[in-house]
């Protein structure tokens, strides 16, 4: 798919070049000057020499992108952090238990998306949430989803965040000894706060993560879409019995389609053995190790979150109960990506003006270098973690 797309896009430059010398494109308002002044451009140039140097760039690009593709499937890094004790396990979610090597002076749960797996937030010793977390005393626990097995292809969102959710926060309670936040990224910031809002008695402060809200926010552009490939996502979950992984990637494919393009040629130009090679090898590795989406699950997303905007509109409900932002009454922090493409800011930004007295980050970084970038050392771990230590005060 990635190549395909690269290859229509690059290659439909040379179909384009006669319109765009006769300014005869349909370019967006914002772009018509710049439009005309390159049609000047363009006619002064010549020719054969004009197409000649197009079709060396448009080759250029394609061998650079299949030379980056080759390099990551040849490259030698493989993860190889060993998973901390396992403090509770029910069929295939875990919870994974992080502890300080010295004093633990807070705790917190982690929740993560149901789509993705949990080692995103631990993926290499210099880019892992937790173990920053850790040395500075937090005592961390990390839900594990894993991919849904025969029993949670069944569940419900009821069943995720009433049921497994729940007892991990059981288990994490009782081992620390007492309340601590409980914090989602992402789709788990949809899991989490209705569970802070039912048990205040165990969770003493709320964290979300580039969690999206209102789905309406970003004009409506992620709905339609999904509404595209509706039809065929719907005939896959018939199928399965869940969304497979692939439909969700491409998905994912259709926000950017030609982020991947953009990422192997620039990793092509990169020393292997550097840092940053081995730092995109690690995230494109988590990145091609998603899960797929159990099938009621995958249908309330689909129609409950996006097609109906539950969240935003204040109809999402749990255990028959409104899920309702503004009714939460214990420290919260909203944290919002500033370039974050997969959750659009508006859409998560409501929930900090939503939540009595909730606090604000905006990191000038993506949905996932926020999480696992080298600047998310300063960008989000520092400050996540003297928020975590304050509640525990």
């Amino acid at each position: 798919m990635h190549l395909m797309l690269a290859s229509a896009t690059w290659m439909s430059s040379l179909g384009a070049l006669p319109l765009a010398k006769s300014n005869s494109i349909n370019w967006k308002n914002e772009l018509a000057s710049d439009a005309t002044a390159l049609a000047d451009a363009l006619a002064k140039a010549p020719p054969d020499a004009l197409l000649t140097a197009l079709e060396r760039e448009t080759r250029r690009r394609f061998g650079l992108f299949l030379d980056g593709i080759a390099a990551y499937r040849a490259h030698p890094y493989r993860r190889s952090l060993i998973d901390p004790p396992v403090l509770w396990a029910e069929g295939t979610s875990r919870l994974l238990d992080y502890r300080p090597a010295g004093p633990t002076k807070a705790a917190a749960l982690f929740v993560p998306s149901l789509i993705n797996r949990a080692y995103i937030l631990d993926l290499a010793p210099e880019r892992s949430l937790m173990r920053a977390l850790n040395r500075d005393g937090i005592r961390c626990f990390l839900l594990d989803w894993a991919a849904p097995g025969a029993v949670e292809q069944r569940f419900s969102l009821d069943d995720y965040i009433l049921g497994r959710l729940a007892k991990a926060l059981d288990a994490a309670v009782a081992a620390y000894g007492g309340s601590m936040p409980l914090i989602g990224y992402c789709m788990g910031g949809l899991l989490t706060l209705p569970l802070a809002l039912r048990a205040p008695d165990k969770v003493n402060a709320l964290g979300l993560l580039a969690t999206p809200w209102d789905f309406a926010a970003d004009g409506g552009t992620q709905r339609t879409l999904l509404q595209a490939h509706r039809a065929m996502l719907d005939n896959a979950i018939n199928l399965f019995g869940l969304l497979p992984t692939d439909l969700i990637q491409s998905l994912f494919t259709g926000l950017d389609p030609l982020l991947a393009a953009r990422k192997f040629v620039r990793f092509a130009t990169l020393d292997p053995m550097s840092e940053a090679a081995k730092g995109f090898v690690a995230l494109e590795d988590w990145l091609n190790d998603g899960v797929p989406l159990a099938g009621p699950v995958a249908r309330e997303c689909l129609t409950g979150w996006y097609d109906e905007n539950q969240p935003g509109r204040g109809t999402y409900r749990v255990g028959g109960e409104a899920v309702r932002p503004e009714r939460l009454a214990m420290p919260t922090l909203v944290v919002v990506p500033e370039e974050d493409r997969i959750v659009p800011p508006p859409t998560a930004e409501v929930l900090a003006h939503s939540i009595p007295g909730a606090r604000a980050m905006r990191p000038p970084l993506g949905h996932i270098g926020m999480i696992a970038s080298p600047r998310a050392n300063t960008a989000l771990y520092g400050p996540l973690a003297r928020w975590i230590l304050e509640t525990a005060k």
